[in-house]
C-alpha cells in the first residue's frame, strides 16, 4: 500500500459539450492533450448530465448506478422530481468512495457535480439554497465540512447561482468553483479531484455549438481551466499532478422539437388537472405521460403490460424527430434496466424515446389554445415535467420565458451510432493504452493509478 507522501495528485474535471474540435480554441486542453494522451470517448446513453456524471463517478451504467436521467420519478410515490441532489440515489458506490476504501489515506474532492449533497468526500461543495417560510431564497452552498462555506463566501462573496443556469448562466459560475476549490485546497490538496465545470453548456444549446457565443465559450473556459491547472500544480508543491478531462456529450445542432406528452394526450392516454399553477400532467390518473429530457423521453405506463407498450410505441415509430423507440429488451440492451419487467424500483420508463439527431424533445402537453400553467413562462426547473432549454432564452423586458421551440439551437442525449465516441478524454499523461474509452472506463483508471502506486 502507498503512503500518504507518495500518493498521487489527479484532477478529473467534467466538461459538458466537449468536442475534439474546440480543442483548437482550447490552448491549455490541447497542450494536455498533446503531452499525454486525447482518446475519443462515448458517453454512453442517455448523454444527459446526472446520467452521465453518475456513469463517470461510478464506473457502471445506468441500469446498475439507478440514474436514468436528469428526474427521478418514485414508481410507487407516483412522483417526479426534478434535478434532485442527494449522493444517496446512486446505486453504485461512487469513486471516492472506491478510493478511501482501498485506502483511508486518500484525500478527496468532490466540487460542484449534480446529486452529490451528503457525498462521503473529505471536501464537497455544491449549490443548495435556503427556502425561507417567506417563500424568499436565500443563496448556500452544502459543503463538507459545514462550516466551509461561511468560509468561502467571505472570500469570494455568495456562489452566483443565477450564473450556473438559466437565463443568465455565463463564466462567472465555473470562476467561482475554480476559485472556491483553489481556496479550499490551499492547504492541504487532495489526492483526488471531481470538478464540474458547466461553462460549454450554456452558448450551444442557446445558440449552436458552432456559433460564434459557443467558440467563445470554449476560449473562456480554457482561460480558467489553465487558471485551476496553475493552482493546482503550485498545491502540489513539486508532484505534478495528473490532469484527466471528460467530456460528458456533445451538443449537436436541432431544428425540430417532438411533443410526447402531447402525443399522449391526443392519444387519450394523458390526464390533465386544474390546479392553483394552471392545468398540469395528472399522473395518477394518466395511463401514460413522458418525462421529456433533451433529447430522451421516458414515457411512464400506469399498467406496464405489453399491449399498452406496444401502442405507445407504434405512436412513436417512424413519426418526425424519433430515432429509436425503446421497449422491453430493448431497454436492457441499452443498459437503462437490469430485467424485464421493470420492477417497481426500476426509475426507467416502460418506453423511451430517443430522438432523431436534429431533433429535441420538449415538454409541453398543453394544447395551443390553451392556457399554460404559470411555471411555463419562468424558471422553475422542479416543477416541469421534464428539462426546459427554452428557459435560456428570457425575454429581459418581460422577464418571460418564450414558448416558442424553435429558438433552441442545439441539445444532446441521443446517440450516433456512427459515432458513439462523440466525446473526449483528455489525460495529461498516458494512462491507457486504448485507442477509445467508454465512460464507465474512467474510473478503473482512476483506481489504477493509485493501487499503481504501491511501487512508485
Amino acid at each position: 500500500m502507498p503512503t500518504e507522501s507518495n500518493l498521487p495528485h489527479v484532477l478529473l474535471l467534467s466538461i459538458p459539450g466537449l468536442r475534439q474540435q474546440d480543442l483548437a480554441q482550447m490552448p491549455t486542453l490541447h497542450a494536455l492533450a498533446t503531452a499525454g494522451q486525447c482518446l475519443p470517448l462515448a458517453p454512453g446513453f442517455p448523454a444527459v448530465t446526472c446520467p452521465v456524471q453518475a456513469t463517470l463517478t461510478t464506473g457502471s451504467v445506468p441500469a446498475a448506478h439507478g440514474i436514468v436521467a436528469n428526474g427521478i420519478f418514485d414508481r410507487r410515490e407516483q412522483q417526479l422530481e426534478m434535478w434532485i441532489s442527494p449522493d444517496s440515489v446512486h446505486w453504485s458506490r461512487r469513486l471516492w468512495d472506491t478510493l478511501k476504501a482501498s485506502d483511508p489515506a486518500v484525500q478527496t474532492a468532490c466540487w460542484f457535480p449534480l446529486q452529490s449533497k451528503h457525498a462521503t468526500a473529505d471536501l464537497v461543495c455544491m449549490p443548495a439554497p435556503k427556502h425561507n417560510a417567506d417563500g424568499t431564497e436565500t443563496m448556500w452552498c452544502h459543503t463538507r465540512p459545514e462550516p466551509l462555506y461561511e468560509s468561502l463566501r467571505e472570500h469570494l462573496g455568495d456562489f452566483p447561482l443565477h450564473k450556473f443556469w438559466g437565463p443568465l448562466a455565463g463564466i462567472e459560475s465555473t470562476q467561482w468553483i475554480i476559485s472556491s476549490f483553489l481556496q479550499a485546497a490551499e492547504n492541504q490538496l487532495p489526492h483526488f479531484s471531481y470538478l464540474y465545470l458547466p461553462h460549454l453548456d450554456y452558448a450551444a444549446q442557446r445558440n449552436g455549438p458552432d456559433s460564434d457565443q459557443a467558440l467563445a465559450a470554449c476560449r473562456a473556459l480554457d482561460a480558467e481551466i489553465a487558471r485551476l491547472v496553475a493552482g493546482v500544480t503550485a498545491a502540489a508543491s513539486g508532484n505534478s499532478p495528473l490532469v484527466c478531462v471528460a467530456g460528458e456529450y456533445q451538443i449537436r445542432p436541432v431544428s425540430h422539437a417532438l411533443f410526447p406528452n402531447r402525443v399522449l394526450r391526443e392519444a387519450g392516454l394523458l390526464a390533465i388537472k386544474e390546479t392553483d399553477a394552471g392545468i398540469t400532467i395528472d399522473m395518477q390518473a394518466s395511463q401514460a405521460w413522458a418525462l421529456a429530457d433533451h433529447q430522451v423521453g421516458h414515457i411512464y405506463l400506469q399498467d406496464s403490460s405489453t399491449q399498452l407498450a406496444e401502442q405507445v410505441k407504434s405512436l412513436f415509430t417512424g413519426q418526425p424527430g424519433v430515432g429509436r423507440v425503446l421497449v422491453g429488451e430493448d431497454l436492457v440492451a441499452a443498459g437503462l434496466a437490469a430485467a424485464v419487467p421493470l420492477p417497481k424500483e426500476s426509475r426507467c420508463g416502460d418506453v423511451v424515446i430517443e430522438s432523431s439527431l436534429d431533433s429535441w424533445q420538449c415538454y409541453f402537453y398543453w394544447h395551443e389554445d390553451e392556457t399554460p400553467p404559470a411555471f411555463a413562462r419562468t424558471v422553475d426547473i422542479h416543477r416541469k415535467p421534464g428539462y426546459d432549454p427554452l428557459e435560456l432564452h428570457i425575454d429581459m423586458t418581460t422577464r418571460s420565458i418564450p414558448l416558442d421551440p424553435s429558438l433552441v439551437r442545439g441539445s444532446h442525449g441521443s446517440v450516433d451510432p456512427r459515432n458513439r465516441h462523440e466525446t473526449v478524454f483528455i489525460a495529461s499523461r498516458p494512462v491507457t493504452e486504448k485507442a477509445t474509452l467508454e465512460m464507465q472506463e474512467i474510473a478503473g483508471l482512476i483506481t489504477h493509478v493509485f493501487s499503481s502506486c504501491g511501487s512508485c
